[in-house]
């Protein structure tokens, strides 16, 4: 499905420092975690939030308020929306989680290159369609774990405006 054929609601549209980038949500593929982002987003919930997690050639992780790593929203976590039916490509967006396949709540994470090892472990909930640019442009972690200091932040993170 192209983003001009997206229903109403299921493009959210997050600005950073140096531009837009457009997702289109995949309730085909993950209705609970579709529905989580877009409520958390229309609530302004994602607003000033970090990339806490940022690892060179994997991904970029946000949607935690305390930056740590460990905070959510106050919803109760989701249950695990798994599927092989896709893959884990640049620009995916899959649901954070702890080691429990249940635990997924606020935080996100955006793939900079494919990785086949996430597919059918992680719940896949949108995808970029356009603003990569600017996803590659978020301040990278070091060490191991990836954790920023100093962070880029979300300035806004918004359904987009029919």
């Amino acid at each position: 499905m192209s983003d001009t054929q997206a229903e109403a609601g299921e493009i959210l549209v997050m600005t950073l420092k140096g531009g837009e980038v457009r997702i289109r949500l995949r309730p085909d593929l993950a209705p609970k975690a579709a529905e989580r982002l877009r409520t958390l987003a229309s609530e302004g919930f994602y607003d000033n939030v970090p990339f806490h997690r940022v690892i060179e050639g994997f991904m970029a992780q946000g949607g935690d308020p305390t930056g740590t790593g460990t905070g959510g929203s106050k919803l109760p976590d989701l249950p695990a929306e798994f599927t092989r039916a896709a893959k884990f490509e640049r620009g995916t967006l899959g649901m954070a989680r702890t080691m429990n396949p249940h635990s997924a709540n606020s935080q996100f994470f955006i793939m900079f290159e494919p990785a086949p090892s996430l597919d059918g472990q992680y719940t896949i909930a949108g995808e970029v369609i356009s603003g990569m640019e600017h996803i590659d442009a978020i301040k990278r972690g070091a060490g191991g774990n990836g954790m920023v200091s100093d962070p880029d932040r979300i300035l806004s993170f918004r359904p987009e405006a029919a």
